[in-house]
């Protein structure tokens, strides 16, 4: 159990390599408008530390610093659960900033909607690059995901992500850790829904999150994300939805336009439709046309990515029933 004078969060991020960014992270914790909660950095066997960068936030943050040998994200998450004293838990990437009424509007969120897990969605801060800004477009869009990413409106039940997510010790203490494996933020919030939990999206509690900083790193993560969500359906029979399928059926579909246009250029038209309503909704949302062309490209990357990663290990493990190996494949292209 918590102590009395027990912060209310326990704000627990691991780190490995990335000192500038937790450098930002913990500036935007600073002015917080609420200091009820402490943040813990567990330093995952990094070879650039930011254990300076920490000393040197000593005196206006609670904060608890840990370095520990590598061995993955969520073994370093459960490091940092084990030594936290808040009443709940809450973890964000090294790479967010968090709004400076974040703290007060989980609190005031969670007054007047109590629940046992939850999360919210992210945004692009006015200072990421326009790539970033393209890429969090096509990351956050009903028309590219669904809108499953913390969204009101979504093709399929809200869950958490470890850019914005929390739970309470009670979770923690039924459910137990994370497991080492990519996705491991849906693998955690699938066991928190099946162990009865009530899972609650806070729309307004937003992270800025910066994510990938060009577009090769980002087609790397979808691919991996399409291969990974195969290895969740095989852990969790009927976890598959529609939504999820959506990736592969644009790039069977894709592929099968551009071969009919070399019979006939009418083809291409509804691949021309949809990225001109692409165009149409980046410009919305973003306000700004470089922003919005970039977002072309980005939002392909994604559908693409995410759909040849999904088709991939749908064959590879389903089909011909070579899991392990492409379990292998995933965890050596986390490493990169």
């Amino acid at each position: 159990m918590p102590q009395k004078d027990s912060p209310l969060f326990s704000i627990i991020v691991p780190v490995y390599n990335r000192p500038l960014e937790v450098e930002e992270l913990l500036h935007s914790l600073s002015v917080q408008a609420d200091k009820d909660f402490e943040i813990i950095i567990v330093e995952d066997g990094s070879t650039e530390r930011c254990d300076q960068i920490c000393r040197n936030r000593k005196d206006e943050l609670n904060l608890k610093y840990f370095f520990k040998s590598n061995e993955g994200r969520s073994i370093a998450r459960n490091y940092g659960m084990e030594r936290a004293d808040g009443n709940y838990l809450v973890f964000v990437d090294s790479d967010c900033i968090l709004p400076e009424n974040y703290i007060s509007k989980l609190k005031d969120s969670l007054q007047k909607n109590p629940t046992d897990c939850f999360g919210g969605p992210d945004a692009a801060h006015e200072s990421f690059s326009n790539v970033q800004k393209a890429i969090n477009f096509s990351m956050t869009s009903f028309l590219t995901t669904g809108g499953i990413r913390g969204k009101k409106t979504s093709m399929e039940k809200f869950t958490p992500r470890t850019f914005n997510m929390g739970f309470s010790k009670a979770v923690y203490s039924k459910t137990g850790g994370f497991r080492e494996m990519f996705s491991e933020d849906i693998d955690m919030s699938t066991r928190i829904k099946n162990n009865g939990f009530k899972v609650t999206l806070y729309p307004d509690v937003f992270v800025y999150h910066k994510r990938r900083v060009d577009f090769k790193k980002f087609w790397r993560q979808v691919h991996i994300f399409g291969m990974s969500r195969i290895t969740l359906h095989q852990l969790y029979p009927g976890s598959l939805k529609l939504v999820h399928w959506l990736p592969a059926l644009f790039v069977i579909f894709t592929l099968g336009l551009l071969i009919a246009s070399f019979f006939n250029k009418w083809f291409l038209l509804p691949l021309i439709a949809y990225f001109v309503l692409l165009l149409i909704a980046a410009l919305y949302s973003t306000k700004n046309l470089k922003i919005s062309l970039l977002a072309l490209p980005a939002s392909a990357i994604q559908l693409l990515g995410y759909g040849t990663g999904f088709i991939r290990a749908y064959v590879w493990q389903i089909l011909m029933r070579h899991g392990r190996d492409l379990d292998d494949e995933i965890e050596r292209r986390r490493g990169k």
